[in-house]
């Protein structure tokens, strides 16, 4: 059995960088080193007093310590990880643009009032979960080791779980569209005969050291 280092270190890195990030996010909150309030997506002192900071720090916390941020924090080790090793083996770049992808998608959903929501980390991390159904539909899930499911069904079967529990559902509907967007795009619609080729911008490419992704 690997210890806690070697299964750090095993991790591949954009999985890793996103998950310590928000673990480091929310230890910063309970050590009440920062307000929530200033790192939450709020349009008003973005366009007013040119807060950008708030289009990227909203997506860092997943909530205070509790059992939900501990479920968002696995879900990125589990499922994360997952396709980071498996349809984005070697193609590091593409996944750090899935990430930059579903974050803009993201804020533009949330710029309509109905789906708004202060931190849309939560709904990033459902994202990811829905594309890994999509990759792995045939995969076998248990859920608490009471109901076994196909990978396809997973995110519909942690909405109804968050419903159950009284966790706003808002954030995974809204993680799960844009899930749906990033897929029908790169592998529906390809599929389909589409001519459209959504493909990972070369402008990603710099930010990342030459042996990750590659060069189409």
């Amino acid at each position: 059995m690997s210890t806690p280092a070697e299964y750090y270190r095993s991790l591949p890195p954009v999985s890793k960088t996103y998950g310590v990030a928000c673990l480091m996010t929310t230890s910063a909150y309970y050590l009440q080193l920062y307000d929530a309030r200033n790192i939450s997506l709020d349009y008003g002192p973005v366009f007013k007093s040119l807060q950008v900071w708030r289009l990227i720090t909203n997506f860092f916390f997943l909530g205070s310590f509790s059992l939900p941020f501990a479920v968002r924090l696995i879900m990125i080790a589990k499922y994360g990880v997952s396709l980071e090793r498996g349809p984005f083996d070697k193609r590091t770049a593409d996944y750090v643009w899935m990430f930059i992808f579903g974050a803009f998608s993201l804020l533009v959903i949330a710029a309509v009032p109905f789906f708004w929501y202060p931190f849309m980390g939560i709904s990033l991390v459902f994202m990811i979960v829905y594309v890994w159904s999509r990759e792995f539909p045939n995969a076998r899930i248990n859920i608490y080791g009471v109901v076994s499911l196909k990978g396809f069904y997973l995110p519909w079967a942690l909405l109804a779980l968050d419903l159950i529990f009284g966790n706003p559902i808002k954030p995974d509907i809204v993680g799960m569209i844009a899930g749906h967007l990033y897929y029908f795009l790169t592998v529906l619609h390809p599929l389909a005969g589409g001519k459209f080729k959504f493909k990972t911008p070369l402008w990603v490419y710099p930010f990342l050291p030459r042996s990750y992704g590659h060069y189409d």
